[in-house]
């Protein structure tokens, strides 16, 4: 969506400009717009590649190496997908800030047209309880204005990310099939001559 007073420059570009549609296009550029929305790269701090013999096309978050996936799956399938790319992976979880705006960053990096992603959050048997497929430990949430809004009825189990608000969570139904990122803690493949992350 355009910002605050960027609808009135554009309609006086187009009332008042030469017609030339390139270069209300560049204009348009130069100022951050692409494609009726801001340049949401312009800003992300990256993770830094993952140090890890085997898996350098990753990137460290924390304790953990992550890597984004665009093939769309449903949840399940895209939670078993990330156990048979690498040894003690999961979906990603989340447990601050940080982490959460780098995962962000990566899907702005590799797929800026669709941001919507599997997070490894599912609610535990209606009960309203959301849990990680790792098992770690449930520290940290940023959900979408008025989400999860479909607990204790099985319709919205799992989690994703940008759905409506970006950079936050909302519950949606499992057989959704939409892209993932994968997860693991980097000392459990950590060979000799890998180099150590802090």
């Amino acid at each position: 969506m355009f910002k605050s007073g960027s609808i009135s420059l554009l309609l006086m570009m187009l009332l008042f400009g030469s017609g030339n549609f390139l270069t209300m296009k560049k204009e348009l550029c130069h100022l951050g717009f692409a494609a009726g929305r801001t340049n949401v790269t312009e800003s992300c701090a990256m993770p830094k590649s993952c140090k890890v013999y085997g898996f350098t096309d990753w990137y460290k978050a924390g304790r953990y190496c992550v890597k984004y996936f665009n093939s769309p799956l449903n949840f399940t399938d895209a939670e078993l997908k990330c156990r048979a790319t690498a040894p003690g992976a999961h979906l990603v979880s989340v447990h601050s800030k940080k982490h959460n705006d780098y995962l962000l960053c990566m899907v702005q990096k590799f797929n800026p047209n669709n941001l919507r992603f599997w997070l490894g959050a599912f609610e535990l048997f209606k009960s309203g309880v959301f849990l990680w497929t790792d098992g770690s430990f449930w520290d940290f949430q940023i959900w979408t204005s008025g989400e999860p809004n479909h607990m204790y009825t099985s319709t919205e189990d799992c989690v994703e990310m940008n759905w409506k608000e970006t950079g936050k969570w909302n519950d949606d139904s499992c057989h959704v099939k939409k892209n993932y990122i994968c997860a693991f803690k980097w000392d459990t493949v950590l060979k000799p001559g890998s180099e150590k992350m802090e």
